[in-house]
Formats: structure tokens, sequence, C-alpha cells
């Protein structure tokens, strides 16, 4: 863990007598202070003794809830222009972090979107996987809870905390802080890469999170998200056949049994639940891998060597594909939407002693499904933009001098 300060300033003004010692000789001129204040890994941390956000802090209500049933859905991105013209009419920027995932909109206010934007919203996150919004003051929790139902029936998590404040049973609450303990030691790294709750019968699609506090600039804390388009896409044709007949299990038995273990309440009875692991976009059209580290338990239909070799390769590709992946470094008021069909995402750890807190919400998605007519999103787009046919031959000598 780095080390941080508690203090407001960690720059202490040298005194006369400082320069003394340090500078025996003392025709030398003092050194100048420098213009700014810097100490290599130490970030100052905020005090919350008056918090804003106290009725949006954890809690875990001891209530039942009613297994889910399958709801009917309708996809708001179909309804979106393919240029985001509606959408990006107010934009003072957009740019996109790296070709296949991540792009950031400057400009637009979440809280004030016409239908036309929202629907234009929800079809750039399909193709973009996930896009950022900073500085969101206006978009507060029934704000985010508004947009989010637009979009479809909000997601209520059978495990995880709500705020406080009753009647947001529909929002996840992400909190730690100076109290809670690192977890990263229980975990490997590829196994905290998921979308959430895949193990639903119908699992989320377009979710926001808002940061209400977190660690300063370069206090860590960062999400980083993985394109489930780009992972299939990082497969031989051979490969992407064989998985397109293929089905896993999504499970939600260890979520459960971890709350339990913790003394916590299970709202939802646990479930497993059956998925294709290439999926097909309603939107984009393009196929994806549909994988999960955190909840995928088995490959149906063939035998375990073999369907955990293809587990430990798709955890593989998604967590050591670096064109797969985009990292966020957050700052206070920021907002993160994705689609949890085609991402995986992942927190980092090592901001310790701040505090980071955030509320998501998330509406349920169809029931995922494969359609072989699907497309390919780099085949796609190269072809539109004229670039050259990805070489997937590993054969042949070659030479890595980057």
């Amino acid at each position: 863990m780095a080390p941080y300060l508690q203090e407001q300033s960690f720059y202490q003004t040298p005194t006369d007598e400082t320069y003394q010692l340090a500078t025996p000789n003392k025709s030398h001129s003092a050194p100048s202070l420098p213009a700014v204040s810097y100490e290599p890994g130490r970030t100052i941390v905020e005090s919350h003794v008056h918090y804003e956000y106290e009725e949006l802090r954890p809690t875990f209500p001891d209530v039942h809830w009613e297994p889910l049933i399958e709801v009917a859905t309708s996809d708001r991105g179909i309804d979106g222009d393919p240029k985001f013209r509606n959408l990006l009419a107010e934009a003072s920027d957009v740019f996109d972090y790296t070709p296949k995932i991540g792009t950031e909109i400057h400009g637009i206010n979440l809280a004030r979107l016409t239908d036309p934007q929202k629907n234009d919203l929800a079809r750039l996150i399909a193709t973009r996987g996930v896009v950022f919004f900073r500085g969101q003051t206006d978009f507060d929790i029934d704000t985010q809870r508004e947009l989010g139902q637009y979009f479809g029936t909000l997601h209520r998590h059978a495990t995880t905390s709500v705020p406080r404040r009753p009647g947001l049973e529909d929002v996840h609450v992400v909190y730690t802080d100076e109290n809670s303990r690192d977890m990263r030691a229980g975990f490997t790294p590829t196994f905290l890469w998921h979308s959430d709750v895949t193990y639903e019968i119908q699992p989320p699609s377009y979710t926001s999170l808002k940061l209400l506090s977190g660690p300063p600039r370069g206090g860590g804390g960062d999400t980083l998200w993985a394109s489930q388009y780009a992972a299939y896409d990082a497969m031989s044709p051979n490969m992407q056949k064989y998985l397109e007949g293929l089905t896993a299990l999504h499970s939600a038995n260890m979520q459960a049994e971890g709350s339990r273990a913790l003394g916590r309440p299970v709202r939802r009875d646990p479930v497993i639940t059956e998925h294709p692991l290439i999926r097909t976009h309603p939107v984009t059209g393009w196929k994806s891998l549909f994988f999960n580290p955190g909840f995928v338990t088995k490959i149906v239909g063939i035998p375990k060597t073999e369907g955990d070799a293809i587990i430990g390769y798709l955890n593989e590709i998604i967590a050591t594909t670096q064109e797969l992946h985009v990292r966020f470094q957050w700052g206070k008021n920021d907002v993160a939407f994705w689609d949890n069909r085609i991402c995986n995402h992942s927190a980092s750890y090592g901001f310790a002693p701040h505090r980071r807190h955030a509320v998501r919400v998330a509406c349920h998605g169809e029931r995922p499904v494969f359609d072989p007519s699907g497309a390919s999103q780099e085949e796609e787009l190269n072809a539109r933009y004229n670039l050259p046919k990805v070489n997937k031959d590993g054969s042949g000598q070659s030479n890595y001098n980057d």
C-alpha cells in the first residue's frame, strides 16, 4: 500500500536552520521552493466528518424476494441514430480511448437528456462498450434511476448493499473506507474480471455507475473494462465456431455463500442458469463472447478436463489481451455507462485509506441468444474503414521489438 497523508498539506517550508544544516557552504544560494507540492505515491485523504451522502451509504436489509421471472424487453438502442447526432449535438468534445472500447463525451448533462438523446446513448454504449461522462453534479440518484428505467426494468441485487434511504432497493452501493478489509489476497486477478449477475435469466444490459466520493487523482481505485466483442475477435475462426455451439453454467451460489458467511442476508434464492457462450447483440448484430470469470462454473456437454482448459483459455484472453481493455481514472461525480452484455469489468485495489463510494443502477436485458448470422465487430469495422485483415496465423518466425 502506498503511503498517505492525513493533513491538508505535506510540504514543510524549510527554515534558515534547515538550510544551514543541509548546505554547510553558505556561499551557495538556498534552493528555490517548487511551484507545486509533490511527494511520490502520497495523496491527501479527504475528511468525511459531515458527509453529504449519508442516505446513500450501504445497508443490508433482511428481506426475501421471489424468484425473477422473464420480462419483455425492448432495446432503446435500436431506435438510436447510427451517427449519434441527437446525443452529440450539444457535445463539446468526444473521443475514443482505444479502437475497441471506451469513449468519453464532454458537454452533455445526463440529467437533461431528451428521449432521442437517450436512444442515441444506448446505441453508443452498445457500440463502444462503455462511455464516460465527467462531473455530472445534476445526475443525482433519482435521475440516475429514471434514466435506467427508460432503458428497462431495474435489477435488484440479491446480496449486495443498498442505500440506507428507503425505496432504493434497485440501487447497488459500492462502498469501501478506512475500516474496510483489503480483500485482494482472496481472489486471483483473472477472477476479479466479471460482468454483473450473469446467473440471472436476463442479465443486466445498460448499467451506470456514479462516483460520489473517491481517491484523488493518482490515489488509485480505477476501474477497467474488457470488450467481449474484441475477445470473440481475438480467437481463430475455428475456435469461434467451436464455442458458438457451447453453453456455460453461471452460478449465484458462491456469491450467496459468501454473504451468508459474513452474516448478511440473501434476499433471493441463488440460481444456476445456462447461457450460450457466444451471444449476438440485438442492436449492433455483432457476436461477442459471453463469459464471466466470476460466475461461470462449467462448460456444458464436454469433458471437465476440456471445459476447464476452455475456462482457463478464456480467462487469459479477458485478463491479458491489452487491446480489449480500457482503464478509467475516476473523479468526483464522474459517470461510467456500460453494456453489461458485452463487457467484463474489474475494480482495482491499492487505494486505501481513501473512501470510495459509488452507486450503480442496471436494467435487465434480454435473455442471451446466439444468432449464427451475426457479424464480427472487427471484420465489419475493418471493411468499413478499409483496414487490413487481422492476421491470426501464429505460425512462422516473428520478432517483437517494442
